[in-house]
């Protein structure tokens, strides 16, 4: 490639891509202007994600790998170079994806933006520290301020001069006392009572200690200044910075330390460091919970379900009914020196017997059975709950976890209150808050009070805040601007929704200012409400205005009407797709007839529904939702409608329907052991016979899943081929048409189709395997033929093409069918599922259960189902949905897109704002009553969509 053409295309602001055919691009061309807001648009499967993601980002990414050194290289894994010709005009790409949602425990709101870790050091530079005993405030005295108060308050008192060694630790000290002796030193203090230091002195090893060296005695007097100050530096150093003065005549003790110390106790801290204030720092930590704000505690009701029964008949589930065994024996032991047996029932066992046969007891108890012989054993006892916990190990087996686990419930840590850290990182304070406190705080309440901060701190502590609180303030800043402001620091990072982790992530990257960049975004409007919208629109606008480029893959229509360019990529999708149908700016876009356009401009439209459902007559009643932020709702769900629940981003809508009602009838259902979130109670559940929960995470991890396999159809279809003639003659079994086990399957590349070819410092190539040649199957098994067709052809055709195969097999075509319904027509039966972008795998999923025999009872729960879903994909998804409506069944839709909430038959509208703001239900009805009603956000966007509508 011409250097100077790279230069030229860099200078005149363009991307260009030359010949692109990753998956279904067919050899594109495309022109993307620098520092421009483009948006890529088309339906799902077009090739968008292929065109920025596939082609634009992973050359981005492989170039700047290139950069490294081959012997980094090694260790990163090459990338692999993108089909396609050329592409100039390239500068370093960052893409912003929703799939990356960090679900380890530890990461927080606050650890991905980094606005903690200022924190952590603005409170060890700037925090005033309290002791935790006695709530005073902690002193620090340098060894000058010390020999003048010792000269002030002692002038002409005798004193002993102590250096502490040993605080409330158990232990004999025999070789403390000894080298102490050693190094010179008379007597010692032990436990407040002075001793000479003789030799082999030793303590009680079981008893708590405390031990002070004596350093010096004296009479306090100014002219023997010089002897006290080198008695002083000597205990400092002995004493690692903290010293004692007893007082011969009177007995008291006084505390003195070079560090925080509080004056009464003598409690010390050690200097404040920002790895005291992080839970992910053994320094931090609270010691009970780790770190994690949660610790895990047995369920007692699930221990003992039925404390009418005796332990002999299964009382404690855990154990099960009597058999001989050691713990029934050790239990009947124990029962026994109660006055109770083994049948007694559980209710009627002392409380103080129960405590004992859960937790243990250190008494050893005596066994009698004749099972071992007449002898009797003396055991110790350690408890049905260590039983338990010792199964939680994460050395113990899978099965045994799960076996524990359903024992064990997650509850808020006893010690730190959930809070994260310990006892001293807790007590150190800035305008009479705590770190957990603000990152407690909703980012828009925090940000407020650090607006007022600056009047309630004194001149040192300003003067080392001020560059902290400038850089706190503008990163919260970014995050209000993308529309978080009800999230909290300490929110864990596993509790967000793709959307909201992308944005927590879009604002880091607004924050770090860089210039030149090439931002690829995935949908960042997933999740937001329309009043949202253009707050996370100027942000792009922002990052752009930087000195950017911004590309975002977007169905969104007010975010294609405020690009600056926009490629529309289509014309149908997967085969049918992979050109570009339209490149220019938005006006120009909305004259020009292609499906994207048409939807623009108002020539097609999703029509409202000519009716409402008014359901069954049946209801699903839910009162007295409180999770997180609900406060206290009670909500009826109308049976046999479409009904939408929606409301701004924050508003309590996942909590209301994925945390609260899906676990009730989950752990009715299915015995689940998710637990609900508290509420009060539920009515109606023996209307509905089935959950079910249609997400758009990924079908299947790995390259051998496909949707022929997910929905089951492969099954039916492999019977096929067993029923054939030429099987049957040759004796084949289903599994010889497997190509995940030995038999039927190509044995050189174990049914992959392709073999990897290890590069050394070059990235692995895929080769079609040169035994089977990409069909996955020996030669035997490709010689049985269905109407021509041999297993591996009909892995290789699309569902429009199987369609018209399978016409004359009923129960096959029944399940492809549904796939050319939810228009999937597109995709190959043997598509490997890592391809299909979330929409689609949504959509097999959704087929999948349309192709069950249902009972017209079921109820669907849907969290966004229009993510990744073009104009034209939605009114097929409404199609799907009314069908399965109209059988009985009744379908939960948590949404933000006005086009479903238009054709919904029931709205649920949460709010009035997000966080500790909303958890209220502020109406219920069909979308024309919400309009009517005028409440909330959601009505005026709705109100404009239904007049556009019938304009139209």
């Amino acid at each position: 490639m011409n250097r100077e053409t790279e230069k030229e295309n860099i200078e005149g602001g363009r991307i260009i891509v030359l010949g692109a055919r990753v998956h279904n691009l067919k050899n594109i061309d495309v022109v993307i202007p620098r520092n421009k807001l483009t948006v890529i648009t088309g339906m799902s499967g077009s090739g968008k994600s292929s065109l920025a993601f596939d082609t634009i980002f992973a050359e981005g990414q492989r170039r700047y790998i290139e950069t490294f050194s081959a012997y980094a290289r090694h260790f990163l894994g090459n990338m692999e170079r993108p089909d396609v010709d050329k592409i100039t005009g390239l500068s370093p790409v960052i893409s912003i994806e929703q799939k990356t949602t960090n679900r380890n425990p530890r990461s927080t709101v606050g650890t991905t933006t980094e606005v903690y870790d200022f924190f952590r050091l603005l409170y060890a530079r700037a925090g005033e520290a309290y002791s935790y005993l006695t709530g005073e405030k902690m002193v620090k005295y340098t060894e000058e301020k010390v020999l003048q108060l010792i000269l002030d308050e002692y002038e002409g008192e005798k004193i002993y001069l102590l250096a502490p060694v040993v605080r409330n630790r158990k232990g004999h000290y025999k070789e403390l006392f000894e080298q102490l002796r050693k190094k010179g030193y008379l007597n010692v203090r032990v436990d407040g009572e002075i001793k000479e230091i003789y030799h082999g002195m030793k303590l009680d090893r079981y008893k708590m200690h405390s031990v002070e060296v004596v350093i010096d005695k004296l009479k306090v007097a100014r002219t023997d200044e010089r002897r006290l100050k080198e008695s002083l530096k000597v205990a400092m150093k002995q004493g690692d910075g903290l010293i004692m003065i007893l007082d011969g005549e009177v007995g008291e003790v006084r505390h003195y330390s070079r560090r925080l110390m509080d004056p009464e106790t003598g409690l010390s801290y050690s200097e404040p460091a920002p790895h005291n204030f992080s839970f992910n720092s053994p320094q931090g930590a609270c010691p009970k919970c780790k770190g994690l704000g949660q610790v895990n505690i047995l369920d007692m009701e699930k221990i003992v379900p039925d404390p009418s029964l005796s332990i002999y008949h299964g009382g404690i589930a855990a154990l099960g009914k009597y058999r001989n065994a050691l713990i029934f024996w050790q239990i009947e032991a124990l029962c026994e020196k109660h006055g109770v047996t083994i049948k007694t029932p559980i209710k009627d066992i002392p409380e103080d017997a129960i405590d004992e046969i859960m937790n243990g007891t250190d008494e050893r108890l005596q066994i009698k059975n004749e099972a071992i012989g007449g002898t009797n054993y003396f055991l110790s006892y350690e408890g049905v709950a260590k039983y338990i916990m010792m199964q939680q190990d994460s050395d113990a087996s899978a099965t045994a976890q799960k076996w524990a686990g359903q024992f064990i419930k997650m509850n808020t840590c006893p010690e730190c209150k959930g809070q994260r850290l310990n006892k001293e990182a807790l007590h150190y304070r800035i305008a009479g808050k705590n770190i957990a406190e603000l990152a407690a705080m909703d980012i828009s309440e925090l940000y407020a009070w650090l607006q007022g901060i600056d009047d309630q701190l004194d001149t040192k502590q300003k003067q080392i805040a001020v560059e902290i609180l400038k850089e706190i303030r503008s990163r919260l800043s970014f995050l209000l601007d993308v529309g978080l402001d009800y999230l909290s620091l300490s929110r864990a990072s596993a509790t967000l929704s793709g959307g909201e982790s992308q944005r927590i992530r879009l604002a880091t990257q607004i924050g770090s200012q860089l210039v030149n960049v090439l931002y690829i975004l995935d949908e960042p409007s997933i999740g937001l409400h329309q009043r949202d919208n253009v707050r996370l629109i100027n942000s792009l606008k922002q990052l752009r205005d930087t000195g950017n480029s911004v590309v975002v893959v977007e169905h969104d229509k007010d975010m294609m009407l405020s690009a600056d360019y926009v490629v529309d990529m289509g014309p149908m999708a997967g085969r049918k797709g992979g050109e570009v149908v339209f490149e220019g700016t938005p006006e120009q876009m909305l004259k020009v007839d292609t499906l994207t356009s048409e939807f623009l401009n108002g020539k097609r439209e999703i029509a409202i529904p000519a009716e409402r459902r008014k359901g069954n007559g049946k209801q699903i009643v839910l009162k007295g939702a409180s999770g997180n932020n609900l406060q206290n709702v009670d909500v009826t769900f109308p049976l046999g409608t479409l009904i939408c629940v929606t409301g701004v981003s924050g508003s309590g809508k996942s909590t209301l329907i994925n945390h609260t009602l899906q676990p009730i009838l989950s752990q009715h259902f299915y015995r689940s052991l998710e637990d609900p979130l508290p509420y009060r109670s539920i009515e109606g559940i023996e209307h509905v016979d089935k959950i079910v929960n249609v997400d758009q995470s990924p079908i299947g991890r790995s390259p051998r899943s496909n949707p022929a396999t997910y929905t089951g159809v492969f099954s039916d279809i492999r019977n096929l081929f067993v029923e054939l003639p030429e099987s049957k003659v040759r004796g084949y079994k289903p599994g010889r048409f497997s190509f995940n086990v030995s038999g039927g399957r190509c044995e050189t590349c174990k049914g992959n189709g392709y073999k990897t070819i290890e590069m050394n410092f070059l990235p692995d190539v895929l080769a079609p395997c040169e035994e089977c040649h990409g069909k996955r199957y020996n030669r035997e098994t490709l010689e049985v033929r269905f109407r021509g067709k041999s297993i591996a052809d009909v892995l290789d055709m699309t569902i429009n093409m199987a369609v018209e195969f399978f016409e004359n097999v009923p129960h096959i075509l029944s399940k492809i069918k549904v796939l050319q319904d939810v228009g999937l027509g597109y995709i190959k039966l043997g598509q490997p599922s890592t391809t299909l972008s979330g929409g689609e795998s949504q959509r097999v999923k959704l087929a999948t259960e349309l192709a069950k025999k249902d009972t017209g009872k079921t109820l669907y729960v849907l969290d966004e189902p229009t993510t990744g879903l073009h104009f034209e994909d939605i009114r097929v998804l409404l199609g799907v949905l009314d069908r399965l409506v109209e059988k009985g069944n009744t379908i939960i839709v948590i949404e933000h897109n006005l086009d479903v909430i238009k054709s919904a038959d029931y709205l649920i509208d949460m709010g009035p704002e997000g966080g500790r703001r909303g958890g209220q239900l502020l109406f219920a009805g069909t979308p024309e009553e919400l309009v009517k009603s005028g409440v909330g956000f959601t009505a005026g966007f709705l109100k404009e969509e239904l007049r556009e509508s019938i304009t139209n």
